[in-house]
């Protein structure tokens, strides 16, 4: 990303909408939302085999792992705003597992992109699945969108849950049940 054209442009916005980009408090501002916006978009640059990093381990079991709960900040690619919430992740290993924290960078890789959030729930679901080569894979996520907050409709308490079910989790109703009812128990 070129940082100086998008601080020239963000100077450019800012006159659009009848600031001064000389003001005291616009003054720097413009290099922070440069600042920002390479920071919100870093997945641009990231490859999924150099974020798992060969963590990826021989199992001799073939059970469900889940991880509940990630975080996950990501920006509408049809206004810029925020959307952000919770991805719940779940597989069922062949022969080979992945380092767990290397499920929360996969998250965080594609979310750091301009997204929308049916896409990004399939794009998380495809890249574990590939990693491992898994028997199954289910992604839920449940995010809060700013467009529709603070904008438009203005539903600051909507909720949207998006799902992603591939192999055994697609084919079998007894998988994606259990996965589903796991997702729902107290934490």
């Amino acid at each position: 990303m070129n940082k100086q054209r998008v601080e020239q442009l963000v100077r450019e916005i800012l006159t659009e909408i009848g600031e001064d980009p000389n003001r005291e408090g616009l003054v720097k501002t413009p290099a922070r939302v440069a600042e920002a916006m390479s920071f919100l978009t870093k997945g641009y640059n990231e490859n999924p085999e150099k974020i798992i990093n060969g963590a990826i381990f021989t199992s001799e079991v073939n059970n469900m792992i889940i991880v509940r709960d990630i975080e996950v900040y990501s920006l509408c690619e049809h206004h810029l705003m925020p959307f952000y919430g919770k991805c719940h992740v779940g597989y069922v290993a062949k022969d080979k597992v992945l380092g767990v924290s290397k499920i929360a960078r996969i998250v965080e890789l594609y979310a750091r992109r301009l997204q929308i959030q049916e896409r990004l729930t399939v794009q998380i679901a495809e890249e574990i699945r590939k990693a491992v080569d898994a028997e199954g894979v289910g992604v839920v996520m449940e995010c809060r969108h700013l467009c529709m907050a603070m904008r438009g409709v203005e539903k600051q308490n909507s909720l949207m849950t998006t799902s992603s079910v591939l192999g055994s989790f697609r084919k079998n109703l007894a998988t994606r049940e259990e996965f589903l009812n796991l997702l729902n128990r107290p934490h």
